[in-house]
Parts: C-alpha cells; structure tokens; sequence
C-alpha cells in the first residue's frame, strides 16, 4: 500500500493533541520523532479536507509539516525494526513473536500488530490495561470496541471471561485479532468486521472501547444498551482537554465514573452504567 508521511514539528505538548485531532482523520499510523511526530495516510485516503483540516489546525497551534510519498513497501518489517515489548508494572507484558518470552509478568501476550492500532506502545491502550487489572473478569461476558489487535479482548480471556466479541470497521484489525487469539491460543473470542450493530451480543458485563472521542461519543447511547444494569465500560482515546466534554455525555447516558487513569496529556476511565 502507497503511504503519504506528514513530518509535523512541534513540541511534545502540542505533539499529543495534534496526535488526538489527526486520529479523526483517516490517517493510520503515528509515529513520534525528536522533532514532533510523522503522521501516515494511504494514499487511497488523500482528499482536499486532510489539507483543509491541517490548515484549520495551524491557525490553532504552532506547527510545521512537510509531506512526502512513500510507495508501497514491506510494511511489516518496519513495524518489527520498531516495535519493543511493552511492560505494564508486573501485570501484563506484550511482546512480538520474535521477541525473547518476558519474566516477572502475570500474563504475557505476543501480538503481532501487522498495521493494526493497539500494541500497548500509545497510552491509551496502555491505560486500559492498567484500568482492566481492577476488573473481576471472571465468567463475564466482554465486548472489544475498535479491537484494533485484538490485546484487550486477549487479555480479558486471559483473565478469565467466558466469551468475548471483538469489532473493529477496518478488516485489517478483524484480520489481526483472529491471528493474534491464534498465537496466544485464546479460542473464546468471536471477532467481526464492522460496526457495533453487527455485534450480535447483548448484555454485556463488560465493554472495552479504546477508539477516539468521537466515535466514543457518538456510541454512548448504544453502549448503553448493550452492557447490563451495573455492568463496565472502559472509555480511552481522548486528550485532558476533552474530560468536561466526555464527562457530560457520559452522565447524559447514564454512566458514572469509578477510576480515571491519566498517561502524559491521555485519559482513561472506567465507569459503571
């Protein structure tokens, strides 16, 4: 696949918002550098409203960009040239397949994220991993929204739920998932391409939503219906300036926040309904 690389220069502050408002675009990849950050659209995806939208965001905050076209190449093994184990205190550990096995870990995953958001590197999936060490799994029933890898539902097995659906609209991410339950020989995750009307689950005990503000804020109120009187839902991909924002929608739709875990400028939160 051809890629357009955005090289953004700023500073680290404004590095993670601008990372929080350029997830809302169809970019895929983020990538952080000394200078800022690289951005990565596939070609497929450029339109005049990417241009437009980062001209809005200069008038906001202060930063450079240059692009550049990168033609298709072996997007795996860039990933793998980049990509070092994750370790979340002496709870979970992520590691690829051609990392050596971790120690000291309750529970080792092995995720291969072939282009796939969500390998426990970006705070938010690193805040719900730490959001999900409180939550008595056990027999439970979990729905993963915007399963990206598939890490939080493999987890969640790991933990002890009875049976999981994972989603995600991007069939790369429904690709991954099912490789990476292969790999970690998790077989109680049933994993869609799609949206959440495709989840033929209801009542979930638990739900797993690390996406971005507005799609979270546009799923709320089905959300809502889909989790049991009492049950979890754990919310991550937005910046501290969105808390006051998500907190109205949250309470709006009936959700009541228990545990807020903040990593640099990201939140996560896990609420009761």
């Amino acid at each position: 696949m051809d890629y357009f690389k955005y090289q953004i220069s700023t500073d680290i502050a404004q590095s993670e918002i601008l990372i929080a408002l350029l997830s809302h675009l169809p970019f895929d990849t983020f990538e952080e550098t000394e200078a800022g950050f690289n951005a990565y659209l596939p070609a497929a995806n450029i339109t005049g409203e990417v241009e437009k939208q980062l001209a809005d965001l200069r008038q906001r905050f202060d930063f450079q960009f240059e692009k550049e076209f990168i033609p298709g190449q072996n997007w795996n093994v860039i990933w793998e040239s980049n990509f070092h184990p994750v370790i979340v205190g002496n709870f979970c550990g992520i590691r690829a397949d051609f990392h050596e096995p971790l120690q000291n870990v309750e529970h080792e995953l092995v995720i291969n994220p072939k282009m796939a958001f969500g390998t426990g590197h970006h705070e938010t999936t690193f805040s719900v991993i730490e959001l999900m060490r409180g939550i008595p799994f056990a027999g439970k029933t979990v729905l993963d929204y915007g399963c990206g890898t598939g890490v939080l539902a493999i987890l969640a097995s790991k933990l002890g739920a009875a049976s999981l659906e994972a989603v995600d609209i991007e069939v790369e991410s429904y690709r991954n998932t099912v490789e990476n339950c292969r790999i970690n020989a998790v077989t109680n995750v049933l994993a869609l391409q799609g949206t959440l009307d495709d989840v033929p689950g209801r009542d979930f005990d638990v739900v797993l939503a690390n996406i971005n503000r507005n799609v979270i804020l546009d799923s709320l109120s089905p959300l809502s219906k889909l989790l049991k009187p009492g049950g979890i839902l754990v919310v991550s991909g937005f910046v501290l300036d969105d808390e006051a924002l998500m907190t109205d929608a949250l309470d709006a739709n009936g959700f009541s926040i228990l545990e807020t875990k903040r990593k640099n400028n990201w939140l996560a939160m896990r609420l009761a309904r």
